[in-house]
């Protein structure tokens, strides 16, 4: 009987898919994310990209400018099991930049997730407007909802 639990305990554990940042880079290579084309220069926006990822709680990031891309996390809370989330600061024309994020969950079956990307992009278009109005951004995060 021990052993039979332990034996499915140890499926069920196996079973569990856990995301990590490998995971969100392979996410984007299979095109996953949400893109949204912004009119800002590349500095601005990556330096709102990881603002964004700050005003949601995001843990260390890990930049990779000459790549174009930045990684980070979210700790677990009482609601999720935390998240891992990229984002690419991608130059198109005429002054526009496309900005796509992909957060996953880091345990699948958990039901939410550490940040959202929608939630991601809101953050990024408060923070743009703010620079639009000639303020320097906050520290703490502007109201999103």
């Amino acid at each position: 009987m021990i052993r039979s639990s332990i034996l499915i305990f140890s499926v069920v554990m196996l079973s569990l898919s856990c995301s990590t940042l490998n995971t969100v880079l392979k996410a984007k290579e299979e095109g996953k994310g949400t893109t949204i084309s912004y009119e800002v220069n590349e500095s601005d926006a990556w330096n709102l990209a990881k603002k964004s990822f700050r005003w949601g709680g995001a843990d260390a990031i890990e930049e990779y400018k000459e790549e174009g891309y930045m990684l980070t996390s979210k700790g677990m809370n009482w609601v999720s099991s935390g998240s891992v989330m990229g984002a690419w600061i991608e130059p198109i024309d005429n002054g526009k930049i496309n900005v796509t994020v992909i957060s996953k969950r880091r345990i699948s079956t958990q039901i939410a997730t550490g940040m959202t990307e929608g939630k991601f992009h809101k953050f990024f278009q408060a923070g743009l407007e703010i620079l639009n109005r000639g303020e320097k951004l906050p520290l703490t995060a502007p109201n999103v909802n």
